[in-house]
């Protein structure tokens, strides 16, 4: 494409063609048509000054000096400040709108947390500090590990894991380390097809073979073609309950009951822990491991690739064999129980995750969501999770195809399908006409046991009204693609971009700088 020199491209508006939305910038008033670094920047300037001596210096790098140009932009210090700051006016958050993430609970991270996070002894402690420094650190850690065993029913948990799936490759190594502690080394963990995508891969990282169990008509793991499955060569079941298809798997227990009586663990995926929290214990359903995803039930902040928090809970069977090290109290002191002084009850521990305890912030943040909710309100959290989901639900019958709900309510999530949509209209049609409607589209294509899925979590911290907006715009843009409404496949219309050709920017994605051209 073609750039002019102040790096703007008038011939690209943000939204559609006709002639009354162009500008000759590509701005619309206040949206700005951001360029990309590289088109503003200019590869044979800088916006640092260097001394005259600079090549004296770099004579002196000898072999050090870099041969060939860097080609990174340069750009002044304004310039940079102002590229940064557009695009984070293009960013969507939770603080901005309504984020309807089909599992992912996107809920709002109460301001509470956030300034608890930063007291002092807290926000400013460093992981080398000596333990007698930092006790009333350790003491939140071992009262937020308390309270999770509390609300799961199980008697240990490791606080180590950095998130969710680093959460499931402790749990899937403890597992292994039990079931080598007995002779009895097994090669192959089940996981149903409605699990989250990382549930095979930790199991595959942890070198066991994967095998699918399919879903039944209802949208919940087959339970007769697990127990068909189970023998000698299973290690665990991978199970996610609620399910990813928003529905409870009330065979949880019989199916636990006959995983453990082939000797055998049963995994829980905890990510929708959110859905039934202060409601059901997982440790009373013979769960043996699981993890705790503190962004999503406790309301610590989510994504940018962390720092995150994904605390483990396990089963008396597997307690001896989580990692270290873990906190624990001996007389006024806590400490930090490392692999020498684990004793009998850490006996058979796979060993250490990593290189520190856990991530504090987090840690302070779920407490505090914790204590601030007490028990009564954990427990309206999952009753107003399920409701508004189940709002959503029942509001869009008629629209949208919802292939469960004559199986009865939902949890956490409503699932819906584009069956039903004039041909040629499909799900990605109606995430991109959500965008115009100033929404983040809902999680689509997945899970994939629903064709054309389109998932969507309100989560219990979203309105009633907030809801309804979102409702109003879903159906207007549903009965859109049901009527074959032509613009809709050429949405966006109104957001910084159109809409890309997804498959040939996956296929064939340009990388190379090259001059003031960029494809």
């Amino acid at each position: 494409m073609n750039i002019n020199q102040s790096g703007w491209r008038p011939e690209t508006p943000m939204s559609d063609t006709s002639e009354a939305t162009q500008t000759f910038t590509g701005n619309r008033a206040l949206m700005l048509d951001e360029a990309l670094i590289f088109e503003i920047g200019d590869q044979h300037t800088t916006g640092v000054d260097f001394s005259e001596r600079a090549g004296e210096y770099r004579s002196r790098l000898g072999t050090l000096a870099r041969k060939t140009p860097i080609n990174l932009p340069g750009l002044s210090e304004p310039e940079t400040i102002r590229h940064y700051t557009r695009l984070s006016r293009q960013n969507y958050g939770i603080d901005l709108g309504f984020f309807p993430l089909g599992s992912c609970t996107m809920k709002h991270n109460p301001r509470l947390n956030e300034k608890m996070a930063r007291l002092p002894g807290f926000a400013d402690i460093h992981p080398l500090q000596p333990v007698d420094t930092v006790q009333g650190a350790l003491e939140l850690i071992d009262q937020l590990a308390h309270w999770l065993k509390t609300l799961t029913g199980m008697p240990a948990v490791a606080m180590s894991p950095k998130a969710g799936a680093h959460g499931e490759l402790c749990g899937i190594l403890a597992i292994r380390a039990a079931l080598e502690a007995r002779g009895d080394a097994r090669s192959v963990v089940l996981v149903p097809t409605s699990a989250h995508g990382t549930n095979p891969a930790t199991a595959a990282f942890a070198g066991y073979a994967v095998e699918d169990i399919p879903a039944n008509p209802d949208g919940r793991v087959d339970a007769a073609a697990l127990k068909a499955r189970l023998g000698s060569d299973v290690a665990c079941v991978m199970i996610t309950n609620p399910n990813t298809c928003g529905l409870f798997e009330r065979e949880l227990k019989d199916i636990a009951d006959a995983v453990h009586a082939a000797g055998a663990f049963v995994y829980c995926d905890g990510a929708n822990f959110n859905a039934i929290v202060g409601r059901v214990r997982p440790g009373d359903l013979g769960v043996d491991a699981m993890h705790i995803n503190l962004h999503k039930t406790f309301s610590t902040p989510h994504g940018g690739g962390g720092p995150g928090s994904g605390p483990v809970v396990f089963s008396a069977a597997l307690a001896p064999y989580a990692p270290l090290p873990f906190v624990d109290k001996e007389g006024d002191q806590f400490v930090l129980v490392e692999e020498e002084t684990a004793g009998d009850h850490h006996a058979g521990s796979f060993g250490r995750m990593v290189a520190f305890h856990g991530q504090m912030g987090m840690f302070t943040r779920a407490l505090t969501y914790i204590l601030s909710h007490g028990a009564d309100g954990l427990r309206q959290v999952a009753e107003d999770a399920v409701l508004n989901a189940n709002y959503i639900l029942r509001s869009l019958e008629g629209t949208l195809d919802a292939p469960f709900a004559h199986t009865g309510p939902c949890m956490h999530e409503a699932i819906f399908s584009d069956s039903g949509m004039a041909d040629g209209f499909n799900t990605i049609d109606i995430a991109k006409g959500l965008i115009d409607e100033g929404f983040h589209p809902m999680t689509v294509y997945f899970p994939l046991v629903v064709h054309g899925a389109m998932l969507i979590e309100p989560t219990e911290t979203e309105s009633k009204a907030a809801l309804d907006q979102f409702i109003g715009a879903l159906r207007s843009v549903a009965e859109r693609a049901r009527a074959g409404d032509p613009t809709l496949k050429t949405a966006p219309h109104f957001a910084p971009r159109r809409r890309l050709d997804e498959t040939l920017a996956a296929r064939k994605p340009v990388l190379v700088w090259k001059e003031a051209t960029v494809s």
